[in-house]
């Protein structure tokens, strides 16, 4: 698996601007590249990444995406005068053009490209590409939009034609719809296509029909575009993961994409003059996180737009750290999606759930009349929606913490296995053993009748072992960490306890197989407790109790991580853990790939804090011994 994360930047495409007056256009201006470039470097993030050098993109190249036409037009540019540009930009809408802008626009161009090269071949895992102007407005023979050719586009079907990629992702969280890579994809099953926007029912730019969540491509590409509108402004944290783990993610993994690409426009997020909305930063950390284990992992970011310099490098510094592999801030405080984004998500399943497998159990109606249709009132009336101006846009700012600090344990990854199973653990990973403990040390703030179980010799010398990996993980020495234990349910119902007891407020518990677990952890609110099982569960023992019914997770992993995506990590997510422990006892015939996938989507919660214990001889079910490829690094 490839490691490391590019950055690729030019100060070249700082070389052009706005050369007369215009409102609409007025916000796109150099410093959005300087100001988010400035931030990665003053937070040591720029010396971190891999530095990969900015060419210019060749006409062929451009002309994958691009009529001939519209190339030579734009070719003239640099050779025009000020009234001559005025006049060519007319042609096009909410754009502007310089005598250097297709210089800049070919680096654009040739940035995302040489990412998409350096990840596809392996030389980095993922990376991002701070690029200008932004290109997913940008349409076959038109500019429009800041757009002049679309970069996103282009890297697609480069990647395509030049590699072995069958399925592309495109993620366009921008708060524009991305019209341009729409049109261009929308017959086309082999890209999936996905954009929120601001929409409000047609009445935000670009204002088109075709903006809304029946639009869902056509012929062959019917299913592979997904619009979710945003139908009011103020949406915050809560709504846009809702849309991540109730639409984009169910489908994404079905889909199964060869690469992923990701068109980051940060005029979604708070004081944004454009966007309206209320997300902070940090939530970019984790739409990053949550993206990271698609596609092998292989993930292009690209810049789009970002109107606020403080909340875009925010958010630009938030993404890079995901991608880089530190660990995503804690999120609390959230309280689910707003009814405007529930009804949105409904809307978009709704049209989606005849293409989709994980859709079609679903049943849901579109919302005919949405909360918002007062919005969509003739001008003047008493219903139309008041939008805030930029100024309050950009007070809304203050109202919120800066983004937390990040900071890496020195180490990612301990463990404690068996003899037989050490020479398969990466020497990356550090090796954990401790002293079997005393019952009374064992029992230390436990209840009964869980400490009745510790006074076995052979049940305390694992339980020594795993309390010094615990130890580590709650001191912050180590990140996360795996152990192969004799007993998982009383060794996991253990370490929820002395979780609770010595480090957080709350603890999230998910067991994966047929045992018995005890129920009584989840009394009091400081555990929740999830148990996913192939039995009919028990009636449910308090809010904190989650049981989970899936008969043949061996047999269904599709099923399984469905579950895990619209279920269980929305619920841990709302319920916003210090420590996660994952528990896989009898029966749950998960396979490593899923597991690595099940792991990985845990790590956004807890500052990444996750112990995942396997039952000793269940520890083949997840090809711990089958394969050497398959590694303690791969599950956490």
């Amino acid at each position: 698996m490839a490691s490391g994360t590019a950055l690729i930047y030019d100060e070249e495409m700082r070389n052009y601007k706005l050369l007369w007056v215009d409102p609409a256009c007025s916000i796109e201006t150099p410093e959005r590249l300087t100001a988010s470039h400035s931030a990665l470097q003053s937070q040591g993030l720029a010396q971190r990444c891999v530095p990969v050098p900015v060419r210019q993109a060749t006409e062929d190249e451009i002309l994958l995406a691009h009529s001939k036409e519209y190339l030579e037009a734009v070719n003239k540019t640099p050779g025009m005068t000020l009234e001559e540009l005025k006049t060519f930009t007319l042609q096009y809408g909410d754009v502007y053009f310089h005598p250097n802008i297709y210089h800049c626009a070919k680096l654009a161009v040739g940035a995302v490209l040489q990412l998409v090269d350096s990840v596809i071949t392996g030389q980095v895992r993922n990376g991002m590409a701070l690029v200008r102007p932004p290109g997913h407005h940008s349409q076959r023979s038109v500019a429009n939009g800041f757009c002049v050719f679309n970069n996103v586009a282009i890297a697609v079907l480069y990647a395509k034609k030049n590699f072995n990629i069958n399925r592309v992702l495109i993620v366009d969280w921008d708060i524009h719809h991305g019209q341009g890579i729409q049109y261009l994809f929308e017959e086309d099953p082999s890209v999936l296509y996905f954009s929120w926007h601001r929409y409000e029912h047609q009445k935000f730019w670009p204002n088109l029909s075709e903006s809304d969540y029946d639009t869902v491509g056509t012929g062959k590409g019917a299913g592979f575009n997904i619009n979710l509108p945003w139908n009011k402004v103020g949406m915050e944290n809560a709504d846009y993961l809702s849309v991540f783990f109730h639409v984009l993610l169910p489908i994404a993994y079905e889909f199964s994409p060869d690469l992923v690409m990701v068109s980051a426009g940060f005029d979604s997020a708070v004081g944004d003059p454009e966007g309206h909305m209320c997300a902070t930063p940090d939530v970019f950390a984790h739409l990053t996180h949550l993206l990271m284990p698609l596609a092998g992992g292989r993930l292009c970011v690209v810049l789009e737009g970002g109107y606020n310099l403080k909340t875009l490098s925010q958010s630009v510094c938030q993404t890079v750290q995901s991608l880089l592999g530190d660990p995503v801030p804690m999120m609390p405080g959230l309280n689910g999606p707003c009814e405007s984004a529930v009804e949105s998500i409904q809307n978009v399943r709704a049209a989606h759930q005849q293409y989709w497998g994980c859709l079609k159990h679903i049943g849901v109606q579109s919302v005919s009349e949405p909360s918002t249709k007062r919005s969509r009132v003739g001008e003047g009336d008493e219903g139309v929606q008041e939008t805030p101006d930029a100024k309050e846009a950009e007070s809304w700012v203050g109202h919120y913490p800066e983004p937390p600090l990040r900071v890496a344990p020195p180490t990612r990854t301990a463990v404690v296995l068996p003899a037989d199973l050490e020479d398969l653990v990466p020497q990356s990973c550090q090796r954990v053993t401790g002293t079997p403990l005393r019952p009374e040390q064992a029992a230390l703030g436990l209840r009964e009748p869980i400490s009745k179980a510790l006074e076995d010799e052979k049940t305390l010398l694992p339980l020594g072992h795993v309390f010094s990996l615990l130890d580590k993980i709650l001191k912050r020495e180590v990140r996360n960490g795996m152990a192969v234990v004799p007993d998982v349910c009383i060794t996991a119902a253990w370490a929820a306890q002395r979780g609770v007891t010595t480090h957080t407020e709350r603890v999230l518990l998910v067991i994966l197989g047929d045992s018995e677990v005890p129920l009584s952890l989840a009394d009091d609110g400081k555990v929740l407790l999830v148990h996913v099982c192939s039995k009919e569960p028990e009636d449910r023992k308090s809010t904190y109790h989650v049981p989970v019914c899936l008969k043949k997770i061996s047999e269904d992993p599709a099923g399984f991580l469905l579950a895990v995506l619209s279920l269980i990590v929305p619920i841990a997510y709302e319920f916003c853990p210090g420590l996660v422990l994952a528990a896989l006892g009898e029966g749950s015939g998960i396979g490593a790939a899923v597991l690595a996938h099940f792991t990985s989507l845990l790590q956004g919660l807890a500052q990444g804090q996750l112990l995942c214990l396997i039952q000793e001889k269940d520890s083949t079910s997840v090809d711990i011994k089958m394969s050497p490829k398959i590694s303690a690094s791969h599950i956490v």
